[in-house]
C-alpha cells in the first residue's frame, strides 16, 4: 500500500489585509461616529491583533480616551527615542493612569546601533532623518511585529501631508485605522472640554505638534501645526507615517464635513 504523501510544511507570506478589504470597511463605516466605529471594531475582531499607536503629544488624550471607552485592554504603544521632552513623558504616565489601560508598552532604541550611529548624540543636527530612522522608525518595526494591525492619532488638518486620510488604509500588508482622520481642531477642542481631559503641559507654551525635544519649537500665530518640527529642515515626518498625496480638504466650516463623534 503506498504511503501517503508527506504534507509540505508552508509558510503564509500572504499580508494580514488586503486594500479591498480596507475598501470594505471603509464602506461599512461610513458616517459612523468614532466611538461605535471603534467599539464594532474591538468587539468584532475586524482588525485582528491590534494596537494604538500614541506620541502622547498635544492631541493624544482625545483617542486614548476614544479607544479606552471602547475596549481599555487594547495595548497602547509608545516610542521612546531617549530625546523626548520629561514632560511629554510624564503626560504618558498621567494618561495611562486616567484612562485605566491595562497593556501599556514602551519600546527603544537599540542601545548598540546608537552608541555606533550616534555616539554623540547629535545626529539629529546634521542628519535629522537618519536620527529618525535608528530612534523612531525601527523601534516603531519592531513594535510591530505581530500586529495585524495598529491605530494611528493622524488627523488630515494637521499638514499638507496628512489631507484626504481614509479611515481605514494597508501599509506594508497591515490594516492601519486613522479613528480621528476626518476631525477638525474645532472637534478635538470640544471633545477635550466636553470630556475635561488633561493637556499636554507645553502646549500652553506654544508647542501645538511635539516630538523629540531637540527637533521641537514652537509655533507661530497663522503657521501649520506641525511647523514646529524639524524647522529649516525640508522634513514633515519621521518616517513612520507615509506621505499621502494631498488634495484640496473640504470647507471645514460646512456642516455636511463635520464628523459625527
Amino acid at each position: 500500500m503506498a504511503e501517503p504523501a508527506r504534507q509540505i510544511d508552508m509558510i503564509d507570506t500572504r499580508p494580514a489585509f488586503t486594500q479591498a478589504e480596507a475598501d470594505a470597511l471603509n464602506a461599512r463605516f461610513e458616517g459612523v461616529d468614532t466611538l461605535t466605529m471603534l467599539k464594532t471594531v474591538f468587539a468584532e475582531k475586524l482588525a485582528g491583533n491590534v494596537a494604538v499607536v500614541s506620541s502622547f503629544g498635544t492631541e493624544s488624550a482625545v483617542l486614548l480616551d476614544l479607544v479606552a471607552k471602547a475596549d481599555r485592554n487594547v495595548p497602547v504603544i509608545f516610542v521612546d527615542t531617549l530625546k523626548m521632552f520629561a514632560e511629554t513623558l510624564n503626560y504618558r504616565d498621567t494618561l495611562i493612569a486616567r484612562f485605566g489601560f491595562t497593556d501599556s508598552r514602551t519600546v527603544a532604541p537599540i542601545a548598540d546601533v546608537i552608541a555606533k550611529k550616534d555616539e554623540t548624540g547629535l545626529r539629529w543636527s546634521y542628519d535629522p532623518d537618519g536620527c529618525c530612522e535608528i530612534r523612531k522608525v525601527e523601534p516603531m518595526k519592531r513594535a510591530k511585529d505581530g500586529l495585524d494591525a495598529w491605530i494611528s492619532g493622524r488627523k488630515a488638518f494637521q499638514s499638507v501631508t496628512r489631507q484626504n486620510l481614509p479611515r481605514f488604509e494597508v501599509e506594508d500588508g497591515r490594516l492601519k485605522l486613522n479613528p480621528l482622520g476626518d476631525w477638525t481642531k474645532t472637534d478635538l477642542e470640544a471633545y477635550f472640554d466636553r470630556e475635561n481631559l488633561p493637556r499636554h503641559p507645553l502646549e500652553a507654551q506654544g508647542y501645538l505638534s511635539i516630538g523629540c525635544e531637540p527637533c521641537t519649537s514652537k509655533v507661530k500665530p497663522g503657521e501649520d501645526p506641525r511647523a514646529g518640527r524639524w524647522r529649516g529642515w525640508d522634513k514633515v515626518e519621521c518616517g513612520i507615517h507615509s506621505p499621502i498625496t494631498p488634495i484640496p480638504l473640504a470647507d471645514p466650516e460646512d456642516p455636511a464635513n463635520l464628523p459625527a463623534f
